[in-house]
């Protein structure tokens, strides 16, 4: 693995300073989070543009495009955040009330938000008016007579853990999937189920490696005391350290529904997807759609690199989530006397989930177009075309209308 802590140090260094002029010179005009959402991710895809370092990723090798990523959530959310705060309160849904701030923070406050030590490399990305309550020990790291704060040491080390773990995984699967099999002649001389059953080996295998990233990094935001996000319901109450959980491995690979994965994987920038793009699409007194859905999807394409598999995957991503809903609404939509029915279908849409999202992922692997479209046909693009059969089905066999609280959970 190779890193160029020069050039990253360089890039980085110039980043800052660059976005919190960028910050300051907006915070006076109107509509700034959106000015601010337009330039910062402009100058990240400039970057992904000249460094074009998705070959070295592949191979292990890491530059400054990580970190940028992570930086230009923070100082869009930031604006958007400030930008909230001289919006009607009314106006605003829970989570920008929560969030919104009333005045710009000062720049040791913005330097230090930005370049988070636990967080700076690869996520998660928290947001800013969490990290102040931290720093002035307000919110729920206000000292309280009830004792000292609750120490972060078995939870942190829990993580590392599981991070050791997870990295062990990582190298004992790498060099059994290649993922340049896909292109070799033997490859294409398989049976289709061999081929797919490869296909969710090398995805099964790449994730490991995120699990072990994201771990470490929750590990360190722990220890700080940052991770803390207050206490249970139980009695006694216990201590929760979710603020930095980026992914919950079982959740993952063992969903139920494509629709749950948002909630599992990379948890931190789906949530700041959901608050900073998919919910502020949807016009008031109207109802989500496809179109928030796969706007938000692409956004993440982006935000992730101009290659080809990455648009490819996250396209296919929001078919996958569409076509889940499907299922689950005429699961919804049966009676109690059905349950077996029911369970069957929730075993369908688990399967459904376990075929698409791995099938699919070999584009967010590979890459290149031409290697994205050997993978996804040796297949026979099932990834494409069995959720855009399960949307045209939903549309000719309607479910009855479900129950309040299934549609609210979904």
């Amino acid at each position: 693995m190779e890193f160029d802590l020069g050039a990253m140090a360089s890039v980085i260094g110039v980043s800052v300073p660059v976005l919190r002029f960028l910050l300051c010179f907006l915070a006076t005009v109107p509509r700034c989070g959106l000015v601010t959402f337009v330039l910062a991710m402009g100058y990240l895809i400039g970057c992904h543009v000249y460094y074009m370092s998705g070959d070295a990723w592949k191979e292990g090798g890491i530059d400054s495009t990580g970190a940028l990523m992570v930086l230009t959530l923070k100082v869009i959310s930031c604006a958007i955040n400030y930008n909230d705060g001289i919006l009607k309160e009314e106006d605003l849904r829970d989570a920008q009330k929560k969030n919104r701030l009333l005045k710009l923070p000062s720049i040791t406050e913005y330097f230090g938000y930005c370049l988070c030590c636990g967080s700076h490399f690869a996520g998660p990305v928290f947001e800013i008016k969490d990290y102040l309550d931290w720093t002035e020990n307000k919110g729920i790291w206000t000292p309280s007579d009830k004792g000292r704060s609750p120490s972060p040491y078995w939870p942190a080390l829990r993580a590392i853990l599981q991070g050791a773990i997870c990295m062990g995984l990582y190298l004992y699967l790498v060099p059994q999937y290649p993922l340049t099999r896909f292109t070799e002649p033997i490859y294409q001389e398989w049976s289709f189920w061999k081929r797919i059953s490869y296909q969710y080996m090398a995805g099964f295998t790449a994730r490991w490696k995120y699990y072990f990233i994201w771990s470490i990094s929750e590990s360190s935001i722990i220890i700080s005391g940052l991770g803390f996000s207050g206490w249970t319901n139980s009695s006694p109450p216990k201590p929760r350290w979710d603020r930095a959980k980026n992914v919950d491995i079982l959740g993952v690979e063992f969903a139920t529904s494509s629709v749950q994965l948002p909630l599992v994987w990379n948890i931190q920038v789906s949530t700041w997807l959901r608050h900073y793009i998919y919910d502020r699409l949807v016009q008031k007194g109207k109802k989500p759609g496809f179109f928030q859905l796969l706007a938000t999807q692409t956004v993440s394409a982006v935000w992730h690199g101009l290659y080809p598999g990455y648009m490819i995957f996250f396209v296919q991503s929001a078919l996958m989530i569409a076509g889940s809903r499907v299922l689950y609404r005429w699961q919804q939509s049966l009676p109690p006397k059905m349950a077996m029915v029911k369970n069957i279908l929730v075993f369908i849409n688990f399967l459904y989930t376990l075929m698409v999202l791995n099938c699919s992922a070999a584009g967010f692997m590979v890459l290149s177009f031409h290697e994205t479209l050997t993978a996804y046909k040796s297949v026979y693009f099932i990834a494409t075309i069995v959720p855009i059969s399960l949307i045209l089905l939903g549309k000719i066999i309607k479910p009855a209308r479900p129950a309040r609280k299934a549609r609210k959970e979904e």
